[in-house]
């Protein structure tokens, strides 16, 4: 792996669920979240303008974000169905929030909320595992950790190739967390930051000792092979 950008797996896949249930693949019309209403004839003036501005500022800075929030989401959790309940969840959150949003900087907006409702969802799952050391990257899987492979998973898989997918999942997770997120989902070590909620400094630390890490395992891979 080099220190390039690589294309962001499930870039051509993954879905949300409409309002209504019904799946939705990533890349179309993306659809807005449960509880986003539409601008209802017989509202006061005000209330209606209000609604209506909502809608054009979700359309605006957070639609053109999912498929960014769905790879994240991904890498975080190990599943695309997880990445999916965590991306509605976000949406929810954001919708909420976009009075209070400046509309500088979105995706590290989304971002950051991506990361606080992850952990607010470890917190609710799991209380009892608590401790200062909450961090995303210490609830993430195994890369490609899924009971049963799904047709994306493979996609992915045969994206990393086996040998490479076996020398990433052999890295501890706060290491093997920040080359998914540089490397395959292609954000900025700034949004990486955002993202764990850590410095730019340990990002950068903790990606060229992944990288240095991960040449280190393929050479000896390659090495045995011959």
């Amino acid at each position: 792996m080099t220190g390039g950008r690589r294309p962001g797996h499930g870039e051509d896949v993954g879905s949300h669920r409409t309002p209504e249930g019904r799946r939705h693949d990533v890349g179309k019309e993306a659809t807005k979240p449960p509880g986003f209403p539409t601008v209802t004839p017989g509202l006061n003036d005000a209330a209606t303008t209000n609604q209506a501005a909502r809608t054009r500022a979700f359309a605006q800075h957070v639609e053109p974000e999912i498929d960014v929030l769905l790879r994240v989401a991904r890498t975080l959790t190990g599943s695309w169905a997880d990445a999916e309940d965590l991306v509605q969840d976000t949406l929810i959150r954001a919708y909420r929030g976009l009075e209070s949003f400046d509309g500088a900087h979105p995706r590290a907006w989304l971002l950051t909320i991506l990361r606080n409702t992850n952990i607010n969802s470890h917190r609710r799952q799991r209380p009892d595992l608590l401790d200062a050391d909450d961090s995303p990257e210490r609830h993430t899987p195994a890369f490609g950790a899924t009971s049963t492979p799904s047709p994306e998973q493979t996609v992915t898989d045969r994206e990393l190739g086996e040998d490479l997918q076996r020398a990433v999942a052999a890295l501890d997770p706060k290491f093997s967390t920040v080359l998914l997120l540089v490397d395959v989902d292609d954000l900025t070590y700034s949004e990486v930051a955002d993202v764990l909620g850590i410095a730019v400094g340990t990002v950068t630390s903790r990606l060229s000792r992944a990288r240095k890490r991960l040449r280190h395992d393929l050479n000896a891979n390659a090495r045995r092979s011959s």
